[in-house]
């Protein structure tokens, strides 16, 4: 089974260059599930029926999600419509009572994968519960409600040392761990000793010739100035799409390969 994974898609020049890019991806890899991070989906921030469903009809299956994923007005009110449920997820160690799940399991043939959506504490606001335990207990739940053969987690991190140390911790529990937030992809995938597939950050899909997805200008004043300044999202340009590939097999729930994938597509 060959799962194909995005990282944080980032506005509308990042939702156009997935949509530019899957395409190929899809034809050269034959993927059987596509995951994304659509925390950024709207302009950077938050989610929006109409950006969810671009991405849908782009060929995502399931969206992850992460701090931003709460912003505006329309996020809350997606992670809780029964239409959504199941396809966009929020991080699941959030505390009880927070809008949406942090867990699904989908049937892809005839297996089953159970995609887990964390959120690291290191360098967050957000005050979410301790996501160790919270994978212990998600785990838990999926594998009582459906069996999955396969467990993918998305495990959105401030903290390059917080998601290495979760990713040992899911060692041989989880098919595959990757992170996101950052928006800059880490050189180190791997497949762990007890056979799960690692990257520290997949990186972003969005606006290339800038900071973490957005125009060069704001940042560099900033650390001139120490001030705040509004950030621009360019919506045309070069763009670039990060993303992993796990090979995995079913009978056992253990990657077999991994790959991580850059492509560059410029954006009219």
């Amino acid at each position: 089974m060959k799962i194909l994974i995005f990282g944080d898609i980032v506005g509308k020049i990042g939702r156009r260059a997935l949509s530019a890019v899957l395409p190929d991806l899809r034809k050269k890899h034959q993927p059987d599930l596509v995951i994304a991070n659509g925390e950024n989906l709207a302009h950077g921030k938050g989610i929006t029926r109409s950006t969810v469903d671009e991405m849908f009809a782009a060929g995502v299956d399931i969206l992850t999600g992460g701090n931003h994923t709460f912003e505006g007005k329309e996020g809350p009110l997606l992670l809780g419509d029964p239409l959504y449920r199941g396809r966009i997820l929020r991080p699941g160690n959030y505390p009880e009572g927070v809008p949406g799940i942090g867990f699904a399991t989908k049937e892809v043939g005839t297996r089953r994968v159970c995609v887990i959506n964390l959120q690291g504490r290191v360098f967050m606001k957000a005050a979410v519960d301790d996501p160790l335990r919270a994978f212990d207990r998600l785990l838990a739940e999926a594998s009582a409600l459906a069996k999955p053969q396969i467990v993918m987690v998305d495990f959105h991190s401030e903290a390059t040392s917080e998601g290495n140390a979760f990713g040992w911790y899911a060692d041989g529990r989880a098919t595959a761990v990757w992170g996101t937030h950052t928006h800059v992809p880490t050189a180190d995938e791997r497949i762990l000793p007890g056979g799960t597939a690692f990257q520290t950050d997949v990186g972003m899909t969005g606006f290339a010739s800038g900071v973490i997805g957005v125009a060069k200008e704001g940042p560099i004043k900033t650390m001139q100035t120490a001030l705040p300044v509004v950030h621009e999202l360019p919506d045309e340009g070069p763009a670039v799409a990060n993303a992993l590939l796990v090979e995995a097999d079913p009978k056992t729930g253990k990657a077999t390969s991994v790959e991580r994938i850059q492509r560059y597509v410029e954006i009219r």
